[in-house]
C-alpha cells in the first residue's frame, strides 16, 4: 500500500511476556473503562473481579481501595456519612448507598471480604487511571472516591501532580510486592473523557496520568502498560467509535480494544480455548426456531457436551448460568 493510501495510524501492540489464561485470576480496579475490559473477561469466562468498590477515577482512591483490601478493612457505622436520607461512603460508589446504613454496612464489608480473599490469588492486576483530579473533603482533608453529589462547597479540588503519584503508588506497589509476591501489575489509562474538566482540563489530567505511569515503569520495570488511552486516541480517532454522548466508547470500540487486548496478553492456547467459549456462548444465545424438536435437543445437547469438555480442562470455567438456560 503506498503511503498516501494510508488512511490511519494503527497503535502497534506487542505481545507482553505477561500472559494470561483461565486458570490466572484477573482482578480490575478502576474507571468505568476497567469495568467495560473486565466485562469482556468475565463473558469470556476468565476468573476475575471487577471494582469491589464500584467504579474508581483518581489515583490515591485507586491507591486506598487496595490498601483497604490489603488490611481487609470492616466498616463500621462511623466510617458512614448520611445526606439526603441516604447513608454513604467516601470509598465507594453510589451504588453502595441506602437509606438503611446497615445494609449499606453488610454489602461494603460482604464485597471487600470477597475482594480480599480474592486479591490473595489473584495474577494480574489491572489499574485504570481515569482523572488526576481529585476532591478533597473539608472535614477530614481526604481523598474522597466519590463525592455523592454533596455540595461541591464540602470539598477542595485540586489536580494531583506526577510526582503526588509516584509517591503515592511506589508505596503501594511496595506494599503489594511484599504480601503479594509474583502478583503482575498493568496500568492503563482510560480513554473516556472529563469533559466537566474542560477540553484543557481532560488533556492536562490525561498528560499527568500518563507521565506518572511512565515514571512508576521506570522506578518498577516489572509493571506493565497497555495502551488503551492511545488507541482510543491515534487509532479510532473518529466520532463514530463513541457513544452517544460522545465521551463514551461504544461497543465497536471497546471490542477494538478486546482485540488489541487479546494480542498482548492471551497466547495461541488460549485463544482455542477461547474459540470454544465463543462457540457456547453464541450456542447458549441462539433463539430456536422449534423449541423441544428433535433437531433442537441434539442441538442442546451437543452444546452442553461442549460445556463439560471446557469445565474438565478448565474446572475453574463457570458454565452453570449457561447450563441452567440450556436445561
Amino acid at each position: 500500500m503506498k503511503k498516501n493510501d494510508v488512511f490511519r495510524t494503527e497503535v502497534e501492540v506487542k505481545p507482553s511476556i505477561y500472559k494470561i489464561n483461565h486458570k490466572t485470576p484477573v482482578m480490575f480496579l478502576g474507571s468505568c473503562f476497567a469495568d467495560n475490559i473486565g466485562k469482556m473477561v468475565a463473558e469470556k469466562k476468565f476468573e476475575v473481579s471487577i471494582n469491589p468498590f464500584g467504579v474508581i477515577y483518581n489515583p490515591l482512591s485507586v491507591k486506598q481501595s487496595l490498601n483497604i483490601l490489603l488490611e481487609r478493612k470492616e466498616f463500621q457505622k462511623d466510617d458512614l456519612y448520611e445526606f439526603n436520607n441516604q447513608w454513604v461512603s467516601f470509598y465507594h460508589h453510589s451504588k453502595f448507598s441506602s437509606p438503611d446504613r446497615d445494609e449499606v454496612l453488610k454489602k461494603i464489608n460482604n464485597r471487600i471480604k470477597k475482594g480480599a480473599d480474592f486479591i490473595e490469588r489473584t495474577n494480574f492486576l489491572f489499574i485504570t487511571f481515569g482523572t488526576a483530579w481529585v476532591y478533597e473533603w473539608k472535614e477530614t482533608g481526604k481523598v474522597v472516591s466519590n463525592c455523592h453529589k454533596i455540595p461541591e462547597r464540602e470539598f477542595n479540588r485540586r489536580m494531583l501532580n506526577p510526582e503526588e503519584i509516584l509517591q503515592a503508588w511506589g508505596e503501594i506497589i511496595e506494599k503489594l510486592h511484599t504480601q503479594l509476591p509474583g502478583l503482575k501489575i498493568i496500568f492503563t489509562v482510560s480513554p473516556v473523557r472529563h469533559w466537566k474538566d474542560g477540553a484543557e482540563g481532560n488533556m492536562v489530567s490525561k498528560s499527568v496520568l500518563l507521565y506518572a505511569i511512565h515514571l512508576l515503569r521506570k522506578k518498577f520495570p516489572d509493571t506493565d502498560y497497555f495502551s488503551s488511552y492511545e488507541i482510543m486516541m491515534d487509532d479510532l480517532r473518529d466520532y463514530r467509535f463513541y457513544s452517544e454522548d460522545m465521551l463514551h466508547l461504544n461497543t465497536t470500540a471497546v471490542n477494538y480494544i478486546w482485540q488489541k487486548f487479546d494480542q498482548r496478553f492471551f497466547n495461541d492456547e488460549t485463544r482455542k480455548v477461547l474459540k470454544k467459549v465463543d462457540e457456547i456462548n453464541r450456542a447458549v444465545a441462539h433463539k430456536p426456531f422449534r423449541p423441544g424438536s428433535e433437531d433442537h435437543l441434539a442441538f442442546v445437547e451437543k452444546t452442553l457436551q461442549k460445556i463439560r469438555q471446557v469445565e474438565s480442562a478448565f474446572p475453574s470455567i463457570d458454565f452453570s448460568k449457561e447450563k441452567q438456560q440450556l436445561q
